[in-house]
């Protein structure tokens, strides 16, 4: 096939501690279930060793490649990068820390083939799948984000703001073409996105476990994901969102998107 059926991309900023376990469990699981898989690890201007760690094990394992921002922007920019890059028939993304085990984008995968547009995880469908449970104050910030998101910007979904999401190309090629937000609150602005041109988007409940070592300031970052929520609602009556996009063409087989 000269087009693999999946793209798994995971954004990583200073990830050097855990990015090389990271690829061996998500390559293992690519092989392990038979998957037609690339992997994009996107570094975001990482002023440790996660390119080199990436590259040398890309050297001997041919599904993983490196895309490199010029200098730190954030998550979503990297996000968007890498599904923007990729060439796959199902596009998803991942955290570099495997909070949702990688075994549970076949969920994800499975809501796609039945017809969703996008398949989102979540961690709040059925809680007791959280193996690692938040402390209470991040649990309680996150209820409260998705509670504003809610009301703000007519979001009913039980969790936002999971980092484990999957697309159809044409979806991923639409949402993030038109996606503005490149720091913490992208993931509500992807969403608004999708529902505004009209795909169909599926919660699927995930298995979950807390990682302590998440960089988010609760305070500083929550400020900043309200100021985006009103962002996106400004740009929504602007019209921001119902631009004509671009359906770029995957390169011809053999060759590799421009950046890699």
């Amino acid at each position: 096939m000269p087009y693999p059926k999946y793209s798994i991309v995971i954004p990583a900023f200073n990830e050097s501690a855990r990015i090389l376990p990271t690829l061996e469990s998500v390559i293992s699981c690519v092989r392990e279930r038979g998957w037609s898989a690339e992997v994009i690890v996107v570094d975001d201007g990482s002023r440790d060793r996660t390119a080199e760690i990436v590259r040398q094990f890309a050297a001997s394992n041919p599904e993983v490649r490196l895309v490199q921002n010029p200098t730190n922007h954030g998550k979503g920019y990297s996000v968007r990068n890498g599904i923007l890059q990729a060439v796959g028939d199902v596009v998803m993304f991942t955290d570099a820390d495997l909070s949702a085990p990688m075994e549970e984008a076949e969920d994800l995968f499975a809501a796609i083939a039945n017809g969703a547009d996008i398949a989102i995880g979540s961690r709040w469908l059925e809680t007791s799948r959280q193996t690692i449970r938040q402390p209470l104050y991040r649990q309680l910030f996150g209820r409260c984000f998705n509670g504003v998101t809610r009301f703000i910007m007519g979001l009913n979904f039980a969790d936002t703001q999971c980092g484990f999401k999957a697309f159809t190309r044409a979806a991923a090629q639409t949402v993030f073409q038109l996606q503005t937000i490149e720091r913490w609150g992208f993931d509500p602005e992807i969403l608004f996105i999708a529902l505004k041109r009209g795909y169909r988007v599926t919660e699927v409940p995930v298995s979950w476990a807390h990682d302590e070592r998440s960089r988010m300031s609760y305070l500083k970052d929550g400020m900043r994901m309200l100021e985006d929520i009103a962002i996106v609602r400004w740009n929504a009556l602007r019209g921001r969102y119902g631009k004509d996009v671009d359906h770029f063409p995957r390169p011809g087989p053999g060759k590799k998107p421009s950046g890699a």
